[in-house]
């Protein structure tokens, strides 16, 4: 009899088992020693609810609107490469998944399947990231094909300028071209399922990268697993993609409150305050130690937006009432995915949003905007002044 699932650590523990080592480790890790990881966690769980009472929360409404479309719920599915390595065309499954739930799928520039593909989900709601590398006609066509394909947003990751330095992934050996080694290879024989879907499918390749289906581009997916970016893109560079690009434009992995200053000014629709899930700069702060800075820099002109580190409805509710649009959710839903596939992915999703769901309830929000700062409190006498400032103490 399967084990229960009540939240997403119970999914995480059921992804190590059904995942090779090597699998697993690049899904759930971190750069460094995990410092930036962790940190993630303790500054969602410094904060605290005070829940509102006697409020009429009969009909609940989770809905926002974005760039003129309605998500069903305050979340979204954030970008994350080599979604293949999961599982086969796990991004078309992470796509349908998300456009059952009603919220937007981010595929990735590192993804396995063509962009066409994803489109192709019952969704209006898809975006794109976009990585810049430093040959900068990748870009260039995989942005044209998402203007054809009708993807809604451009994501373009800026704080990609190297690897990070993960050293779980080093241990493992794991680059391409991969050639696994005879520890790896017996950790692959205890893993049958994940092994047999492989050797049907094959190894999981990048294969956005040329604009022409079947092309060889094993020098550049090598290129972009070891994040060989164009480290000359700067903020002049937003011209440039602005005459390819004339949809809604979000900047992700801003941090400091100058540069969402910089970005509201350059003309950008949106930000993503991100670390990357902590797997870049291991000192890097949490984000939502992070968020309130770059909400004061923008002073509500655009939408800002948070990912890194959520793994409950509850957290969600903490960024909202903070001040965020919406929250991106990545590694959550990888877990679901190892364990059952799309039904897994989806499953995760359904759980977020009845997290999410009973969080309103109990603090008194019958809808996304009734959640504010009155309702936050720091769980720690001392809290950091980046979280707590301009939060009622």
């Amino acid at each position: 009899m399967a084990s229960m699932k009540l939240n997403v650590e119970d999914y995480r523990r059921a992804a190590k088992k059904v995942l090779p080592r090597f699998v697993f480790d690049y899904v759930d890790g971190a750069a460094e020693r995990g410092e930036c990881l962790r940190r993630n966690r303790a500054g969602l769980d410094r904060l605290a609810l005070l829940p509102r009472t006697l409020r009429d929360t009969s009909a609940l409404d989770t809905s926002i609107e974005v760039f003129g479309q309605t998500w069903r719920h305050p979340f979204a599915v954030a970008p994350m490469g080599f979604n293949g390595l999961t599982r086969p065309l796990g991004d078309v499954l992470l796509a349908r998944a998300a456009a059952s739930c009603g919220i937007p799928f981010v595929l990735s520039t590192a993804s396995n399947a063509r962009l066409e593909a994803v489109a192709s989900s019952p969704s209006p709601l898809n975006w794109l990231q976009l990585y810049v590398m430093r040959e900068r006609s990748i870009a260039e066509q995989m942005v044209r094909r998402a203007r054809r394909a009708g993807y809604g947003a451009l994501v373009l990751t800026v704080d990609v300028p190297v690897s990070g330095y993960r050293e779980r992934d080093v241990r493992n050996g794991f680059r391409l071209p991969f050639r696994p080694s005879p520890a790896t290879l017996f950790n692959l024989a205890l893993h049958p399922r994940w092994l047999t879907r492989f050797v049907a499918s094959g190894m999981p390749a990048f294969v956005n990268l040329a604009e022409e289906e079947g092309a060889d581009t094993l020098q550049l997916q090598a290129a972009l697993l070891s994040r060989e970016m164009d480290r000359s893109l700067t903020w002049e560079s937003l011209g440039w993609l602005r005459r390819l690009w004339d949809g809604p434009l979000l900047i992700k992995g801003v941090l400091h409150p100058e540069d969402a200053a910089r970005a509201r000014s350059a003309g950008v629709d949106g930000l993503i305050v991100s670390n990357h899930g902590g797997r870049q700069l291991d000192g890097a702060m949490s984000t939502i130690g992070a968020l309130d800075g770059v909400l004061q820099a923008v002073d509500g002109h655009l939408p800002v937006f948070v990912d890194s580190g959520f793994r409950s409805g509850l957290d969600v509710v903490k960024a909202l009432a903070l001040g965020a649009k919406g929250v991106f959710i990545g590694r959550p839903l990888l877990y679901g995915l190892a364990v059952d596939g799309e039904d897994g992915a989806a499953a995760v999703l359904k759980l977020i949003a009845t997290e999410l769901e009973r969080a309103m309830t109990l603090t008194g929000a019958a809808a996304v905007a009734d959640l504010n700062r009155d309702i936050l409190r720091s769980a720690e006498l001392h809290f950091h002044q980046d979280i707590t400032r301009g939060i009622a103490s």
